[in-house]
Protein backbone atom coordinates (compact mmCIF):
# COMPACT_ATOMS: atom_id res chain seq x y z
CA UNK A 1 0.00 0.00 0.00
CA UNK A 2 1.26 3.47 -0.94
CA UNK A 3 2.84 5.12 2.14
CA UNK A 4 0.91 8.32 1.43
CA UNK A 5 -2.35 6.38 1.33
CA UNK A 6 -1.54 4.60 4.60
CA UNK A 7 -1.53 8.03 6.29
CA UNK A 8 -5.29 8.23 5.62
CA UNK A 9 -5.97 5.71 8.40
CA UNK A 10 -8.32 7.27 10.93
CA UNK A 11 -8.18 10.61 9.14
CA UNK A 12 -10.39 13.02 7.21
CA UNK A 13 -10.68 13.13 3.42
CA UNK A 14 -12.41 16.24 2.07
CA UNK A 15 -14.40 16.03 -1.16
CA UNK A 16 -13.62 19.12 -3.25
CA UNK A 17 -16.11 19.06 -6.12
CA UNK A 18 -18.25 21.59 -7.96
CA UNK A 19 -20.32 20.56 -10.98
CA UNK A 20 -20.78 22.85 -14.01
CA UNK A 21 -24.11 24.22 -12.70
CA UNK A 22 -22.63 25.12 -9.30
CA UNK A 23 -21.20 28.57 -8.47
CA UNK A 24 -17.74 27.32 -7.43
CA UNK A 25 -17.21 25.28 -10.61
CA UNK A 26 -13.56 26.00 -11.42
CA UNK A 27 -10.34 24.00 -11.23
CA UNK A 28 -8.63 27.06 -9.73
CA UNK A 29 -11.21 27.27 -6.96
CA UNK A 30 -11.08 23.53 -6.26
CA UNK A 31 -7.30 23.79 -5.95
CA UNK A 32 -7.69 26.51 -3.31
CA UNK A 33 -10.47 24.55 -1.65
CA UNK A 34 -8.09 21.59 -1.32
CA UNK A 35 -5.43 23.88 0.13
CA UNK A 36 -7.96 25.20 2.66
CA UNK A 37 -8.89 21.60 3.52
CA UNK A 38 -5.25 20.74 4.11
CA UNK A 39 -4.81 23.81 6.32
CA UNK A 40 -7.82 22.65 8.32
CA UNK A 41 -6.35 19.20 8.91
CA UNK A 42 -7.49 17.03 6.00
CA UNK A 43 -5.21 14.13 5.08
CA UNK A 44 -6.72 13.43 1.66
CA UNK A 45 -8.90 14.89 -1.10
CA UNK A 46 -11.65 13.42 -3.28
CA UNK A 47 -11.95 15.24 -6.60
CA UNK A 48 -13.79 15.11 -9.91
CA UNK A 49 -12.12 15.40 -13.38
CA UNK A 50 -8.49 15.30 -14.44
CA UNK A 51 -8.45 19.11 -14.74
CA UNK A 52 -9.45 19.65 -11.11
CA UNK A 53 -7.08 16.92 -9.91
CA UNK A 54 -4.14 18.41 -11.80
CA UNK A 55 -4.77 21.81 -10.20
CA UNK A 56 -5.21 20.25 -6.75
CA UNK A 57 -1.92 18.38 -7.18
CA UNK A 58 -0.22 21.73 -7.83
CA UNK A 59 -1.47 23.01 -4.48
CA UNK A 60 -1.24 20.05 -2.10
CA UNK A 61 0.67 16.78 -1.88
CA UNK A 62 -2.17 14.90 -0.22
CA UNK A 63 -3.39 11.56 -1.64
CA UNK A 64 -6.34 11.98 -3.98
CA UNK A 65 -9.37 9.81 -4.66
CA UNK A 66 -10.11 10.64 -8.29
CA UNK A 67 -13.42 10.29 -10.11
CA UNK A 68 -15.06 11.52 -13.30
CA UNK A 69 -18.79 12.19 -13.11
CA UNK A 70 -20.34 11.73 -16.55
CA UNK A 71 -23.85 10.87 -17.68
CA UNK A 72 -24.49 8.33 -20.43
CA UNK A 73 -27.86 7.75 -22.03
CA UNK A 74 -29.45 4.50 -20.90
CA UNK A 75 -27.31 4.07 -17.78
CA UNK A 76 -27.80 5.23 -14.19
CA UNK A 77 -24.07 4.92 -13.52
CA UNK A 78 -22.31 8.30 -13.55
CA UNK A 79 -19.26 7.93 -11.28
CA UNK A 80 -16.33 6.85 -13.48
CA UNK A 81 -18.65 4.77 -15.68
CA UNK A 82 -16.34 3.59 -18.51
CA UNK A 83 -12.70 3.01 -19.45
CA UNK A 84 -12.71 6.44 -21.11
CA UNK A 85 -12.94 8.04 -17.65
CA UNK A 86 -10.35 5.66 -16.21
CA UNK A 87 -7.91 6.60 -19.00
CA UNK A 88 -8.52 10.31 -18.37
CA UNK A 89 -7.78 9.90 -14.67
CA UNK A 90 -4.63 7.93 -15.37
CA UNK A 91 -3.24 10.98 -17.17
CA UNK A 92 -2.96 12.62 -13.72
CA UNK A 93 -2.54 9.39 -11.71
CA UNK A 94 -4.54 9.95 -8.50
CA UNK A 95 -3.51 7.58 -5.73
CA UNK A 96 -6.98 5.99 -5.73
CA UNK A 97 -9.66 5.86 -8.43
CA UNK A 98 -13.28 5.45 -7.29
CA UNK A 99 -15.94 3.87 -9.47
CA UNK A 100 -19.65 3.16 -9.12
CA UNK A 101 -19.83 -0.39 -7.76
CA UNK A 102 -23.60 -0.75 -7.62
CA UNK A 103 -25.60 -3.44 -9.39
CA UNK A 104 -26.70 -0.91 -12.01
CA UNK A 105 -25.39 -1.67 -15.50
CA UNK A 106 -22.73 0.56 -17.00
CA UNK A 107 -22.99 2.09 -20.49
CA UNK A 108 -23.06 -0.64 -23.13
CA UNK A 109 -24.60 -3.12 -20.72
CA UNK A 110 -21.29 -3.84 -18.96
CA UNK A 111 -21.51 -5.17 -15.41
CA UNK A 112 -19.14 -4.36 -12.53
CA UNK A 113 -17.22 -7.65 -12.72
CA UNK A 114 -16.34 -7.07 -16.38
CA UNK A 115 -15.40 -3.44 -15.77
CA UNK A 116 -13.19 -4.34 -12.81
CA UNK A 117 -11.32 -6.89 -14.94
CA UNK A 118 -10.86 -4.31 -17.74
CA UNK A 119 -9.30 -1.82 -15.32
CA UNK A 120 -7.01 -4.40 -13.72
CA UNK A 121 -5.82 -5.71 -17.07
CA UNK A 122 -4.80 -2.24 -18.23
CA UNK A 123 -3.69 -0.72 -14.91
CA UNK A 124 -2.87 -3.63 -12.57
CA UNK A 125 -1.16 -1.48 -9.92
CA UNK A 126 -3.86 1.19 -9.61
CA UNK A 127 -5.67 1.33 -6.26
CA UNK A 128 -9.46 1.21 -6.67
CA UNK A 129 -12.37 2.27 -4.47
CA UNK A 130 -15.88 0.85 -4.83
CA UNK A 131 -18.73 3.33 -4.36
CA UNK A 132 -21.55 1.11 -3.07
CA UNK A 133 -25.17 1.58 -1.99
CA UNK A 134 -25.97 -1.65 -0.13
CA UNK A 135 -24.24 -4.17 2.10
CA UNK A 136 -24.56 -6.79 -0.66
CA UNK A 137 -22.86 -4.51 -3.22
CA UNK A 138 -20.09 -3.72 -0.76
CA UNK A 139 -19.36 -7.37 -0.04
CA UNK A 140 -19.44 -8.22 -3.75
CA UNK A 141 -16.92 -5.46 -4.48
CA UNK A 142 -14.81 -6.68 -1.57
CA UNK A 143 -14.80 -10.20 -3.02
CA UNK A 144 -13.85 -8.85 -6.45
CA UNK A 145 -10.74 -7.28 -4.95
CA UNK A 146 -11.37 -3.55 -4.64
CA UNK A 147 -8.77 -2.00 -2.34
CA UNK A 148 -11.32 0.23 -0.63
CA UNK A 149 -15.05 -0.23 -0.07
CA UNK A 150 -17.07 2.99 0.19
CA UNK A 151 -20.60 3.72 1.40
CA UNK A 152 -20.83 6.62 -1.05
CA UNK A 153 -24.05 5.61 -2.81
CA UNK A 154 -26.22 4.60 0.17
CA UNK A 155 -29.65 6.14 -0.38
CA UNK A 156 -28.85 7.29 -3.93
CA UNK A 157 -29.91 4.17 -5.86
CA UNK A 158 -33.25 2.48 -6.39
CA UNK A 159 -32.06 -0.55 -4.43
CA UNK A 160 -31.02 1.60 -1.45
CA UNK A 161 -33.86 4.13 -1.58
CA UNK A 162 -34.85 5.35 1.87
CA UNK A 163 -31.64 4.09 3.49
CA UNK A 164 -29.34 6.50 5.28
CA UNK A 165 -25.76 5.74 6.17
CA UNK A 166 -26.13 7.22 9.66
CA UNK A 167 -29.37 5.34 10.49
CA UNK A 168 -29.37 3.14 13.60
CA UNK A 169 -25.87 4.25 14.58
CA UNK A 170 -24.43 3.48 11.14
CA UNK A 171 -25.82 -0.07 10.97
CA UNK A 172 -24.96 -0.49 7.27
CA UNK A 173 -21.38 0.64 7.85
CA UNK A 174 -21.00 -1.61 10.88
CA UNK A 175 -22.15 -4.66 8.91
CA UNK A 176 -19.78 -3.89 6.02
CA UNK A 177 -16.84 -3.34 8.38
CA UNK A 178 -17.60 -6.62 10.15
CA UNK A 179 -17.76 -8.67 6.96
CA UNK A 180 -15.37 -7.04 4.47
CA UNK A 181 -11.73 -8.07 4.16
CA UNK A 182 -10.58 -4.79 2.59
CA UNK A 183 -10.59 -1.28 3.99
CA UNK A 184 -13.90 0.52 4.34
CA UNK A 185 -14.19 4.26 3.73
CA UNK A 186 -17.26 5.92 5.24
CA UNK A 187 -18.84 8.47 2.93
CA UNK A 188 -22.26 10.02 2.48
CA UNK A 189 -24.22 12.42 4.71
CA UNK A 190 -21.49 12.53 7.34
CA UNK A 191 -22.18 16.17 8.09
CA UNK A 192 -21.00 16.74 11.64
CA UNK A 193 -17.66 16.26 13.40
CA UNK A 194 -19.43 13.86 15.78
CA UNK A 195 -20.53 11.59 12.93
CA UNK A 196 -17.02 11.65 11.42
CA UNK A 197 -15.54 10.63 14.76
CA UNK A 198 -18.14 7.90 15.22
CA UNK A 199 -17.49 6.13 11.91
CA UNK A 200 -13.79 5.89 12.73
CA UNK A 201 -14.67 4.47 16.16
CA UNK A 202 -16.82 1.87 14.36
CA UNK A 203 -13.86 0.68 12.29
CA UNK A 204 -13.89 2.73 9.10
CA UNK A 205 -10.39 3.15 7.65
CA UNK A 206 -11.10 6.78 6.78
CA UNK A 207 -13.99 9.19 6.34
CA UNK A 208 -14.95 11.40 3.39
CA UNK A 209 -16.80 14.63 4.11
CA UNK A 210 -17.98 16.84 1.26
CA UNK A 211 -20.92 19.21 0.98
CA UNK A 212 -20.93 20.42 4.58
CA UNK A 213 -17.36 21.68 4.06
CA UNK A 214 -17.11 22.57 0.38
CA UNK A 215 -20.58 23.51 -0.94
CA UNK A 216 -21.43 26.93 0.55
CA UNK A 217 -24.78 27.16 -1.25
CA UNK A 218 -25.98 24.04 0.60
CA UNK A 219 -24.56 25.18 3.93
CA UNK A 220 -26.30 28.54 3.50
CA UNK A 221 -29.56 26.81 2.59
CA UNK A 222 -29.62 24.89 5.87
CA UNK A 223 -29.32 28.14 7.84
CA UNK A 224 -31.87 29.95 5.68
CA UNK A 225 -34.41 27.11 5.97
CA UNK A 226 -34.03 27.10 9.76
CA UNK A 227 -35.03 30.75 9.81
CA UNK A 228 -37.97 30.18 7.46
Amino acid sequence: MNENVEKLRGKLIVSCQALPEEPLHSSFIMGRMALAAKMGGAYGIRANTKEDIKEIQSQVSLPIIGIVKRDYEGSKVYITPTMKEIDELMEVKPEIIAVDATTDMRPGGIDLDTFFRQIKEKYPQQLLMADCSTVEEALHADALGFDFIGTTMVGYTQQSKGNRIEADDFAILREIVAKAKNRVIAEGNINTPEKAKRVIELGAFSVVVGSIITRPQLITKSFAQALD
